[in-house]
C-alpha cells in the first residue's frame, strides 16, 4: 500500500526535512601564534608570548618573519635532552624549521603550563608560554620548578602565569 501525500508529509517528509536541515558543527577553538622578527633580524619573538586557552584549543604557529626560519619546540627530555617544562601527560612537539609563511599546529588538551622555544633563537629570548585551563582544574600542572638548563635570557623573557591568567594574552615585543 502506497502512503498518501498527507501521510508522507506528516511522517516521512518531516524526517526527510530534518535530514536536509544543515547541522552546525562546533569546531574546537584555534589560536594563532606568530613568529616575528625585525627586518634585519636583530630581534625575534613569538606573538603573543603568553596565552591562556581552554583545554582542546588548537594552536597554529605561523612564521611571519620574512628573514628567518624558526621552530616551536617544547622543553622536553625527548627533544634535545631538555628538561620537561610541559605537563607530564603531554606528547612533546617540535615543528622543525618553519620557513617564512609556513605553519605548524598542535592541540592542547591537558590543563597546565606549557613552555616552548625557538631552537636557534632561545638565547635571544624567543620563548613562549601557554596556560591551559585554571590552577584548580583536575590534573593541573604548574610551571616547572627546575630551571637548570634554561638560559637566563629565556627565563627572564617568559611571562608569569599570573600575568597570562589576568590578561589572557601577553605581548612582549623586544624593545627597539
Amino acid at each position: 500500500m502506497m502512503p498518501s501525500r498527507r501521510e508522507f508529509l506528516g511522517f516521512g517528509g518531516g524526517t526527510l526535512a530534518a535530514l536536509l536541515v544543515p547541522r552546525r558543527s562546533v569546531a574546537a577553538p584555534v589560536a594563532v601564534i606568530e613568529m616575528r622578527g625585525t627586518a634585519r633580524g636583530e630581534r625575534i619573538w613569538f606573538s603573543p608570548q603568553g596565552l591562556a586557552v581552554a583545554a582542546g584549543t588548537t594552536i597554529r604557529f605561523i612564521n611571519r618573519d620574512p628573514g628567518n626560519s624558526h621552530t616551536a619546540t617544547a622543553y622536553h627530555p625527548s627533544l634535545y635532552g631538555r628538561m620537561r617544562r610541559i605537563p607530564e601527560a603531554v606528547t612533546p612537539w617540535d615543528s622543525d624549521f618553519l620557513l617564512p609563511g609556513d605553519m605548524f599546529e598542535i592541540k592542547l588538551s591537558v590543563p597546565g603550563v606549557y613552555d616552548y622555544y625557538c631552537i636557534p633563537h632561545e638565547m635571544g629570548g624567543m620563548v613562549g608560554r601557554f596556560v591551559v585551563g585554571q590552577p584548580d582544574d583536575p590534573g593541573w600542572e604548574g610551571p616547572a620548578a627546575d630551571t637548570g638548563d634554561v638560559m637566563p635570557e629565556a627565563l627572564a623573557a617568559l611571562p608569569s602565569v599570573e600575568d597570562i591568567l589576568a590578561n589572557g594574552r601577553v605581548e612582549r615585543k623586544p624593545a627597539a
